[in-house]
């Protein structure tokens, strides 16, 4: 049975164990970086409608990364706003150097 995490604090360490493969990790941030582009492309532009790809952007990413990288089951499943909210921790770290990709 996974282990209940009470934070995120405490959650963060094992969402970076599972993104251990630095193919799967720059995937998350290819897939991170799409969503922001999208975001403010559909804004400036006022195609609301392009912001139905944002799920797709970022899960299929992530996906093939753990699928055919990591080879373990994405977090999402078990703690999925523990993971969303990983997802961006390590995108900024990735931005800020703490985490090589």
């Amino acid at each position: 049975m996974p282990q209940k995490y009470q934070s995120f604090a405490d959650f963060y360490p094992y969402y970076l164990s599972e993104h251990q493969d630095t193919v799967c990790r720059r995937l998350h941030f290819v897939g991170s970086s799409l969503i922001i582009f999208t975001i403010i492309y559909a804004m400036l532009t006022a195609q609301f409608a392009l912001l139905w790809l944002i799920p797709v952007l970022g899960y299929g990413f992530a996906w093939v990364g753990h699928f055919f990288y990591e080879h373990n089951k994405p977090a999402t499943f078990t703690y999925p706003f523990y993971s969303f909210l990983g997802d961006w921790v390590m995108f900024k770290d990735m931005l800020t150097g703490k985490i090589k990709f």
